[in-house]
């Protein structure tokens, strides 16, 4: 036998056997590729050669894009050594620990995914490599869990979900720009691993009561004690010749910041905060499409949906570690920090600041949403408690007003207008005239309902304006890295990607308060977008160079939006996707004025001739498919916990 037909057969014996007994061995442990595209997958292709001079908005879509390479690069090469440790005072706390430190990167793997310079990708994947690195040599002296490094197993030992969930939001999203290295996918399941009930030595889940026993938890499982003001504060720091600034909640010593933190004990038991850890498990299930992942999501969200039903729709703030409402609070269902009752007094003025964190908890049901294939279910258990809560809503000082906190007393501080919070996020997601009638007006969605024309370009100016104004505070600032700590600089962070993401791909960046143009995103959040773009002659997300896209309308069935190609000279070839993660069927595809064409599939191939643009409607059925990260093209080899697949003639010749 000739050597190449032996090298073949033996390859194609292999992979055929690759997932039974017998392929395992003959294997080992080989690496594998990741779940490719399925046959229908890719759908049919247009062309587009109408031309069309750039508008405006393109021109200035292209703008923000570039104008974040420079300013991007300036700010990493200031705050940044050369192993990606944040110039900073390195310390563990509420105020400024290890999530503020990676948070000085937020909004850069989605900057990155939308078409940044490749050296974005670059810089937040070393930003985070050298934060998991610089965290896991830092250590406490005095706060007890943290003494032997503030990371374990390159995860936060144990603390809240409003840290957490900050310090996760570059992890969460970094599988848009690369699902397939091996290290990211090995901390994907490591990480949900810790909340599913599979990982003994991080045992934050309690199957039989459906329950996370804490609100303190990590990679070295549940803190099942109450905290203390140094569990939240972190041991003392020296802060004479600080600027006051550096401290972003306005302490002035040590001991203020204790003070801050005074009353944040009641953490034992469940807390709807810790709804926020679906988003790993989210990960887990888009890149291995293992049941278990979504099961967890499911059985975890459900079990919240049912104590809101039985408290009158409310969520309650403390589960016991019995399951029941209010069991580690005195019976009360509105008590645990950053509850519906929590408001601690502030130290600098002696007042008492509401702290309801109950927003935050919406990530959990929305990711329900997008793996159980858009069950509208997990919506209605928030809008039910927005009716509850605007049925409490009375007069106050002439204005109708709703409450926002409740204890002992009853519902308590109201606030001019109904509770609509999360209300612009569901109506996204629904699509239903009803929840269109609930949430406020918003620019962008009056631009989408054709009211407010001028918004593209007002919004994609005020982008350019935020990224000159982060560098020009860049370029004033004084500071050196033993004044600074973790958020010093966060503000400064040039990344601006909420007008991108409305306007090029569809979708809604989850934030606080919502969609705010500017404000950070709500911790560990996911994208959800009605389109998403690869460009397959670069082998990457995002626009491809010189392309810019508009989408102009969206209802539940049908999106508008249109593609302009500002290279005058080449052609451009793209790929659309119905969705952030192909969870979207792309029914038909017409250029405006001309027949549709059938498409049937989560992507299709579009080539914009040089100069030329064009309006698309496109037909769609929402949540047809479960989410993945996969790249729209043969996937690359991975990690090996893939089932292993016969190659291909053409991969069988490549290897020959």
């Amino acid at each position: 036998m000739q050597r190449r037909q032996f090298l073949t057969r033996s390859s194609a014996m292999a992979t055929t056997l690759g997932a039974t007994t017998l392929g395992a061995a003959v294997m080992g442990a080989p690496t594998a590729r990741a779940a490719s595209a399925a046959p229908g997958e890719m759908g049919a292709g247009l062309t587009i050669d109408t031309p069309m001079a750039p508008p405006e908005w393109a021109l200035l879509q292209r703008a923000v894009l570039d104008a974040h390479k420079d300013a991007c690069a300036a700010f990493f090469h200031r705050y940044f050594d050369s192993n990606g440790f944040l110039l900073a005072r390195t310390r563990w706390g509420g105020d400024d620990g290890p999530d503020d430190a990676i948070e000085n990167v937020n909004d850069w793997p989605q900057l990155y995914a939308l078409g940044g310079d490749e050296s974005i990708r670059t810089m937040y994947e070393q930003a985070y490599e050298g934060h998991v690195r610089q965290y896991t040599l830092a250590h406490t002296t005095q706060v007890p869990f943290a003494r032997d490094g503030m990371y374990f197993r390159e995860f936060p030992v144990m603390m809240d979900w409003q840290h957490n969930g900050e310090g996760l939001t570059v992890f969460n999203n970094m599988g848009l720009g690369n699902p397939y290295g091996q290290a990211y996918r090995s901390r994907v399941r490591r990480f949900a691993g810790f909340y599913i009930g599979e990982d003994k030595s991080a045992p934050n889940y309690d199957k039989e009561h459906k329950i996370i026993r804490s609100m303190f938890n990590g990679s070295r499982g549940p803190l099942m004690r109450k905290a203390t003001a140094l569990d939240w504060a972190g041991d003392p720091v020296e802060l004479a010749g600080v600027d006051q600034n550096a401290l972003l909640h306005g302490e002035h010593d040590y001991a203020q910041m204790l003070a801050h933190f005074k009353d944040y004990t009641d953490t034992t038991g469940d807390n709807p905060l810790n709804l926020e850890s679906t988003g790993l498990a989210v990960n887990a299930y888009m890149l291995s499409g293992e049941e278990k992942y979504r099961g967890w999501i499911l059985e975890y969200v459900d079990a919240w949906a049912e104590r809101a039903r039985a408290n009158n729709d409310i969520i309650p703030t403390n589960i016991g570690y019995d399951g029941k409402i209010g069991g580690e609070a005195g019976g009360k269902w509105y008590g645990g920090v950053y509850g519906w009752a929590f408001s601690p007094i502030v130290p600098q003025t002696g007042k008492r600041e509401n702290r309801n964190r109950i927003g935050f908890s919406l990530t959990g049901f929305i990711n329900a949403y997008l793996v159980s294939g858009g069950q509208d279910k997990y919506l209605d258990v928030w809008r039910r408690m927005t009716d509850r809560i605007n049925a409490q809503a009375r007069m106050v000082d002439g204005k109708l007003s709703a409450p926002h906190m409740h204890g002992d007393e009853g519902w308590y501080a109201f606030q001019p207008g109904k509770w609509l919070m999360g209300s612009q996020d569901i109506w996204y997601l629904s699509m239903k005239p009803d929840d269109r009638a609930r949430m406020p007006d918003h620019p962008w969605v009056n631009f989408l309902e054709g009211k407010n024309p001028t918004y593209p370009v007002a919004a994609l100016r005020l982008a350019l304006e935020r990224i000159r104004n982060a560098h020009a505070a860049l370029l004033s600032d004084q500071s050196t890295p033993d004044t600074r700590f973790a958020d010093t600089v966060m503000d400064q962070n040039p990344a601006n990607i909420a007008a991108l993401v409305q306007l090029t791909q569809g979708g809604i960046y989850v934030g606080r308060p919502g969609w705010s143009p500017y404000s950070p995103n709500v911790g560990g959040a996911l994208q959800f977008l009605r389109l998403r773009w690869f460009d397959p002659a670069a082998r990457r997300p995002g626009l491809p160079e010189g392309v810019a896209a508009l989408v102009e309308r969206l209802s539940a069935e049908e999106t508008v939006v249109t593609l302009v190609n500002a290279n005058q000279s080449e052609a451009r070839d793209l790929i659309m996707q119905g969705g952030a993660y192909g969870e979207h069927q792309i029914l038909s595809a017409a250029i405006e004025g001309k027949p549709a064409i059938a498409v049937n599939a989560r992507c299709m191939r579009l080539r914009l001739a040089p100069g030329a643009g064009a309006r698309l409607v496109l037909a769609m059925k929402r949540y047809a498919h479960a989410p993945r990260l996969d790249f729209p093209w043969e996937a690359p080899m991975v990690d090996g916990t893939e089932p292993l697949r016969e190659m291909t003639a053409q991969e069988r010749d490549a290897m020959l």
